[in-house]
């Protein structure tokens, strides 16, 4: 699974061949989350809550990038890294 950006020892992934709602994969520790790039809304997993309060701040700053990274990684190429919160 392609790492797409890290901060504060996140670390946001993104499938190839996903499907169903567009979504990312933010990873903390022994944390895990699927995470809906519309909404922003958990899907499945739980992150810590100021990680996730972390993961949805840059989410909203990078909402496009995201949602162009579903449509490469759908189409099997390589999303692109996106900068992380500083």
């Amino acid at each position: 699974m392609p790492r797409i950006s890290a901060f504060h020892g996140i670390v946001i992934r993104m499938w190839f061949r996903e499907h169903g709602v567009p979504h990312f994969h933010a990873q903390y520790s022994s944390h895990s989350a699927s995470i809906a790039i519309d909404g922003l809304e958990v899907l499945e997993g739980s992150l810590p809550r100021a990680k996730l309060r972390l993961v949805r701040k840059w989410a909203e700053l990078h909402r496009t990038e995201l949602a162009a990274n579903w449509e490469r990684a759908r189409r099997h190429l390589l999303p692109r890294y996106i900068e992380p919160l500083p």
